[in-house]
């Protein structure tokens, strides 16, 4: 179902959408060395039930996943890419962490990813990793508007990605939110330019390049959820949530700080 948005729905979705990153960023602040990923889970739902809304990750059980998800933020660590689901594990230095969230709020969707290294430590592959799927979101925002086709973001998207030598898996990509998490059109992480279904203000979209060092392959933990590299190499994940306006683009998940 690709669904469009009224403007008063829109604009529900930016008080959802600054919710949603504001929820990243005091959990980005809270993550620092020895902070159990658990622990992140459980600030997480105070959050969300302290916002009023709702979680879609708690009873969320699609085909690709063992059973309902179970909790209330994905916490991908290192190897781990999407859908980590959280576990009893401690950060150390250097972890590269991603934390991707997505909530309800007055009926209408937002989900958003950020990926991050924790404490001190920079290693320089990580931070070109984390860097090159910032790049990549940018340049598939900037693809969009009314009148765009879903192939240009992709292509914008993976020429990114592709002219930073990491190879693409297609498996898994953005996706249309709005008042369910997802929905059509599937946005892949590469493609064609000029294809796909043209964009329509009241469009929402969750634009979510994500890469592997080394490899397009995934292994799926024992968890039944969490989606690793094939290889053990490290990933990152970064993700808005965008509404198709008549003017252009509007990036729904930035936090309230920076609007």
């Amino acid at each position: 179902m690709i669904e469009i948005l009224t403007p008063a729905q829109v604009d529900r979705a930016r008080r959802t959408g600054a919710l949603v990153a504001d929820i990243l960023q005091s959990l980005r602040e809270r993550s620092a060395v020895g902070t159990n990923l658990l622990d992140l889970d459980l600030w997480t739902a105070e959050m969300i039930r302290e916002a009023g809304a709702e979680s879609c990750y708690v009873d969320y059980a699609p085909s690709f996943g063992s059973g309902p998800f179970a909790h209330y933020v994905c916490t991908s660590v290192n190897d781990a890419v999407l859908h980590g689901r959280p576990r009893d594990l401690a950060l150390r230095d250097g972890d590269l962490l991603t934390l991707d969230l997505a909530v309800r709020l007055d009926g209408v969707a937002a989900d958003s990813a950020i990926s991050f290294l924790v404490g001190e430590s920079r290693p320089a592959e990580s931070v070109a990793l984390i860097e090159t799927t910032r790049t990549a979101l940018d340049a598939g925002i900037a693809a969009a508007g009314p009148g765009a086709r879903i192939g240009d973001l992709s292509h914008a998207i993976g020429t990114v990605l592709r002219s930073a030598g990491y190879p693409i898996n297609m498996q898994f990509g953005g996706h249309g939110i709005g008042t369910t998490m997802h929905q059509d059109p599937h946005v892949s992480n590469d493609g064609r330019p000029g294809r796909g279904y043209q964009l329509r203000p009241g469009l929402l979209l969750a634009l979510e390049p994500w890469i592997m060092v080394d490899t397009d392959e995934l292994v799926t933990d024992e968890d039944g959820w969490t989606l690793r590299s094939a290889t053990g190499c490290r990933t990152a994940h970064s993700e808005h949530t965008i509404a198709i306006t008549e003017d252009g683009v509007e990036i729904l998940t930035l936090p309230t700080s920076s609007r």
